[in-house]
């Protein structure tokens, strides 16, 4: 039988271990002569608290509360190894049982820095057995029956009642596409300027709403601030050419024009044209339903944006790396 082997090949991996290690030989340098750093782990638990500081002047004592409160274990229920390390080969060079008085020193053991102190918790009645301080598996969970929900205030079933009694054609299904739908025209004029039918800009907040009394469908027009109907006809892509580069508002996002043309799927109607952008702020890879038109290197690289808000030009890819001053050295 064969055995799998630990050892490092890959030269990305082991440089990165070297990084995270580099100091390892020295982390203990800064500490006082009479610091003791001790990872302190459980045999009833799977947590382990690491690097823990004392002095070699505490007392054992000292170091049975420590676990008590980091573990619940009573300090008359400890049974203490100090091992070398907490590593699963860690070498037990002493044990402290309960009935070690507790005013020996913990100087008295010469613990090494990094030492490991296992508590074995001889408690036959103890809480934390089993897994019961960390298996979420073993915890009750609550649940709450239909009637005893209905009777609750503040709810979302709650609110949907309210909502029933003020307007009988109310529905939550109804309540959720409607958002839905305000948020995509919010979205709409934020990345077009314009504003779907059924929907105008409040002056007051700077937000686009529902117009009251009028149903709101995809299909619909689309209208400028004005109110105006607009035309997105070739007229309005006509500054632009397939494959120049490009910068598109808002952001200033660059790009190349990969398609200028209608697209059916999209409400508004008119010409769009789909840009390929240089970074990964965009909302498609060129398909829309399912239909392609173009081809975008990633889920986010690929967007359509109406002419006005494209301009075609000498628009290089940025460098992230350039400096931001010609003069800096």
């Amino acid at each position: 039988m064969t055995t799998k082997s630990s050892t490092i090949k890959n030269e990305d991996l082991l440089a990165l271990k070297s990084y995270i290690t580099a100091a390892d030989a020295t982390q203990y340098n800064s500490l006082a002569a009479t610091t003791l750093v001790l990872d302190l782990t459980h045999s009833n638990l799977h947590q382990r608290h690491a690097e823990i500081r004392f002095d070699k002047h505490d007392t054992v004592d000292c170091l049975r509360q420590k676990i008590h409160q980091k573990t619940g274990t009573a300090p008359h229920m400890q049974h203490l190894q100090l091992k070398t390390t907490a590593a699963p080969g860690g070498t037990i060079f002493y044990e402290i049982s309960p009935e070690t008085e507790g005013d020996r020193k913990l100087g008295y053991y010469n613990l090494p820095l990094g030492a490991n102190v296992h508590c074995v918790d001889i408690d036959p009645y103890s809480s934390s057995a089993g897994g019961a301080y960390e298996n979420t598996a073993l915890v009750e969970k609550y649940k709450m029956s239909d009637e005893e929900y209905d009777k609750r205030k503040g709810t979302l079933r709650d609110w949907g009642r309210q909502k029933k009694e003020e307007n009988p054609d109310f529905s939550l299904m109804k309540h959720a596409k409607e958002h839905a739908q305000l948020v995509e025209a919010r979205r709409f004029y934020k990345e077009s300027g314009s504003v779907k039918e059924g929907f105008e800009l409040d002056e007051s907040s700077g937000l686009i709403i529902r117009v009251e009394n009028e149903s709101f469908n995809d299909t619909q027009t689309v209208k400028s601030k004005s109110g105006a109907e607009i035309e997105y006809g070739p007229e309005s892509t006509q500054h632009l050419t397939l494959h120049d580069r490009c910068q598109v508002q808002p952001g200033s996002r660059r790009g190349e024009i990969a398609y200028i043309g209608t697209i059916d799927e999209l409400g508004g109607g008119g010409h769009w044209v789909g840009v390929i952008l240089d970074e990964p702020l965009g909302r498609t890879d060129g398909c829309v339903d399912s239909v392609r038109y173009f081809e975008a290197p990633g889920p986010n690289r690929g967007g359509f944006f109406r002419g006005k808000n494209v301009e075609g030009g000498d628009f290089p890819e940025i460098d992230i790396f350039a400096s931001d001053s010609e003069d800096e050295l």
